[in-house]
């Protein structure tokens, strides 16, 4: 696949490799997968990973969080060359292995693999557990096929299981089972990198924990490098020495776990962490709720891929002390009128809008009463929106969003943030509020969600 890129600016070289260069195994530099829609002329492109950069030292879990489809499998599967990437580069000691192919990439899959999130879906039920776990080893024609059979057995005790397993299939074994056998098979080519996507989310409670120690103890017993993948943040914390947080196919913010989780640095981090569930109910705790839902990734913001979400969004000097429930009605007009200006309206649509008849895309009124019918409009802000109302009822959406833009934009909304070094060494965060030029997150999230 072949998409035009521009060069998006990577975190700061002061980063966490540069701490301990010798100990880096993984290098990401800007990477991007973007999937087009295959029609004959192109279009644009759905931007799972939009142009990442980090790394991953060698021995250490590094944890990857973040909503569904925010594109942490993607990350993961491009990772392993299973996904092209389109731009950008990924260095497995000192080699991008984006460029590889034939044989070498053959070779080089010895050295990488993944632990897939079903059991129930990642393994043959035509096959015993014995041919799933050996294949591997036939694929690269390794040693003798006795001495194939010997390993696979001693992997299935590895994990747990016992060696006559070798003979029974997949739908005899629990889930737990089950994913035992995958990591079983993962291990056959002896991996230095592997790639762990969401290994316990299918599974029970108490199964997962076994699972998680399992992968611990495999960790050390073999020396593996993890990219752990997961919903779970209990789980991250349990697990992984770094957490990476994902947010419509950008690391919002790195660091170290324990850091991470008592110190969040960027706003995505602290919303996310809020959600955590509190077992104690006498805990008082602020929870921050996002408006809206993430943009269509085919459409991402062109500034910060939060600002249509963000609760410490900047806002313009005139507007620092508007009412928080009206700036979020703003925000959500600006979203809509984007989705408008894109949308393709069918000749049946222009036609009805010719004679005055209602759309499928509804009138600006009803709208406006939607977001702002239950608030206190002031005059100043209810004469942009009169503009504003102008514009889309002409079916101008583009001068509209100029009309908003000029009176109620951000920075966040227009230009791209740059990684900032907080709390110390080896912690980044990708926002605007971390320049002296405004207030910082937490201040902000305490005066608004306090």
């Amino acid at each position: 696949m072949s998409q035009e890129v521009s060069q998006k600016q990577t975190p700061a070289e002061t980063d966490v490799s540069t701490e301990t260069d010798r100990d880096v195994m993984i290098d990401v530099r800007d990477l991007r997968t973007y999937y087009d829609d295959g029609g004959l002329f192109g279009g644009t492109p759905v931007k799972a990973v939009d142009g990442v950069t980090f790394d991953i030292r060698r021995g250490e879990t590094l944890g990857l969080v973040g909503e569904s489809g925010c594109g942490k499998t993607t990350l993961g599967r491009t990772l392993l060359q299973l996904e092209d990437a389109t731009a950008g580069e990924v260095r497995f000691d000192g080699v991008d292995i984006t460029s590889l192919a034939g044989d070498e990439l053959h070779e080089w899959r010895r050295n990488a693999q993944i632990v897939f999130q079903d059991p129930e879906s990642s393994l043959n039920d035509r096959m015993t557990i014995g041919e799933i776990v050996r294949e591997p080893l036939d694929v690269h024609d390794w040693e003798t096929s006795r001495a194939r059979q010997q390993r696979v057995k001693k992997l299935l005790d590895t994990v747990g299981l016992q060696r006559e397993h070798y003979y029974r299939y997949p739908h005899q074994f629990s889930g737990g089972q089950r994913q035992r056998i995958s990591i079983a098979r993962t291990l056959a080519l002896e991996p230095d990198f592997v790639v762990l996507d969401e290994p316990v989310s299918a599974l029970d409670v108490s199964v997962q924990a076994e699972i998680i120690n399992l992968l611990e103890d495999l960790q050390d017993e073999f020396g593996l490098t993890y990219l752990f993948i997961a919903h779970d943040l209990s789980v991250v914390r349990h697990i992984c020495d770094r957490v990476a947080v994902m947010y419509l196919g950008n690391v919002m913010e790195i660091g170290p776990t324990e850091e991470l989780f008592t110190d969040p640095a960027n706003p995505y981090t602290h919303s996310l962490l809020s959600a955590i569930p509190e077992p104690n109910p006498t805990v008082d705790r602020d929870r921050i709720t996002l408006h809206g839902t993430p943009p269509n990734p085919r459409y991402p913001p062109s500034g910060c891929p939060f600002s249509t979400r963000c609760p410490a969004r900047i806002r313009p000097e005139a507007y620092q002390d508007l009412d928080d429930e009206l700036w979020t009605g703003l925000n959500t007009l600006r979203d809509l009128l984007n989705e408008r200006k894109r949308a393709d309206r069918s000749v049946r649509d222009r036609l009805r809008a010719i004679v005055g008849s209602d759309t499928r895309f509804g009138t600006v009124e009803e709208t406006y009463d939607e977001l702002f019918g239950d608030l206190e409009v002031p005059s100043h802000v209810q004469s942009v929106l009169d503009e504003i109302a102008t514009h889309v009822r002409a079916h101008d959406e583009s001068e509209a969003l100029t009309v908003f833009d000029e009176e109620f934009g951000s920075v966040c909304d227009g230009e791209p943030p740059t990684y900032h070094a907080t709390n110390g060494g080896g912690h980044e965060s990708y926002c605007h509020r971390h320049t002296d030029d405004y207030q910082d997150v937490d201040a902000v999230l305490e005066n608004r969600h306090g």
